[in-house]
């Protein structure tokens, strides 16, 4: 049962965290609406369009930047609880300080089971939109460089290249696919345009040629158009960070499997996507203790030093967050350290912190 203490603490706890999402919320959206204004006015996107967006912008950078929130909230009504001394009367009653602790680790538990569903499949659902709107409306008429020039080994013998894919029409431009068998290359199809058609799962080749490369000559077959399969999912044809993002918990490790299998090149950074689908819930736990061992001690500049102590806490552990992750996703480390190595380190910290405050 809880006590009126936890639940005071964890009314605060909660309350305080939704309420600075929703005060930083419409501050983003305004922010981000005038930086795309024009470019909305010029396309003319439908209203709904932008509605649907910008709430695919809320959910998709509130899943980004919740362990910063969370993190200043509770340092901002922790700091109230100690300058109104709050906090000296409730360890001055007898109640420990890992007592003290306690709704607070309830209410990260509570953050922390929410942040799994919203990462492991809200957040991919509203990836999915954000991203569509930005290729279809905001970047219209230009080649996004993670959609063009998409060269993939599909398995050890079939390579294929398409110079630009548009992801929400599934249509792609010059598409080729290039057979070897051991070192020989045995055949080689190219199209000026392909496109996917989900109900059956083929593909429509336009302008279809087919080179079959023979010992002495080769054989050239044309089509103007023609419906095939391949063996090759359309994900292999989108951009690289774009799919992974789009893709909930299930399928996620579904495709990791398949670009295993297929010795894709970079599956580190599908393995990034993936681990910090855990790593970021978890944080919580960390960045709360850290919060309340900051700010349950009164101090001289009052609830401003507190403030200042956790933003700065706060952008050390979004740039460790950032600065492994792109460096698993680039080279060779390992993406399970980077992506655990910010609540290691934190932990540690947190740990340090918690000793000194119960002091």
């Amino acid at each position: 049962m809880l006590s009126i203490l936890d639940k005071y603490i964890l009314k605060r706890y909660l309350g305080t965290f939704l309420l600075l999402l929703l005060l930083f919320i419409p501050i983003g959206i305004t922010v981000n609406l005038a930086e795309k204004i024009d470019k909305i006015l010029e396309n003319e996107v439908p209203f709904i369009e932008v509605a649907k967006y910008y709430l695919d912008f809320t959910i998709y950078f509130a899943n980004l930047l919740f362990p910063l929130f969370l993190f200043l909230s509770v340092i901002w009504f922790t700091s109230k609880l100690a300058n109104n001394t709050e906090v000296i009367a409730f360890l001055s009653s007898g109640v420990s300080y890992y007592r003290f602790l306690r709704p607070y680790m309830i209410g990260a538990t509570i953050v922390c089971v929410g942040a799994l569903i919203l990462g492991m499949y809200l957040a991919p659902m509203a990836s999915k939109g954000f991203n569509e709107f930005k290729y279809k409306y905001l970047k219209k008429g230009k080649q996004d460089r993670a959609q063009s020039n998409m060269y993939r080994q599909i398995n050890d013998n079939d390579y294929i290249y398409v110079s630009y894919f548009n992801v929400k029409e599934k249509t792609g431009n010059n598409f080729t696919l290039e057979h070897f068998e051991g070192n020989e290359m045995k055949y080689k199809l190219s199209a000026s345009r392909i496109r996917y058609n989900e109900k059956d799962s083929s593909y429509t080749l336009y302008n279809y040629k087919k080179r079959i490369v023979g010992e002495n000559d080769d054989r050239l077959l044309k089509e103007t158009k023609l419906d095939t399969v391949f063996p090759f999912e359309m994900e292999d044809l989108t951009p690289v960070e774009y799919i992974a993002e789009t893709l909930n918990f299930t399928e996620l490790n579904d495709f990791i499997q398949r670009e295993k299998a297929k010795g894709s090149s970079y599956i580190n950074r599908y393995e990034v996507v993936r681990y910090k689908r855990w790593s970021l819930p978890v944080s919580a736990y960390i960045l709360t203790v850290i919060a309340v061992a900051v700010s349950s001690v009164k101090r001289r500049g009052g609830m401003g030093v507190n403030l200042a102590i956790g933003i700065a806490i706060g952008m050390v552990f979004i740039f460790f967050d950032k600065i492994f992750g792109t460096m698993a996703e680039q080279s060779t480390f390992s993406p399970f350290i980077a992506t655990w190595f910010p609540n290691i380190v934190f932990g540690i910290l947190a740990i340090y912190l918690l000793k000194n405050a119960k002091r």
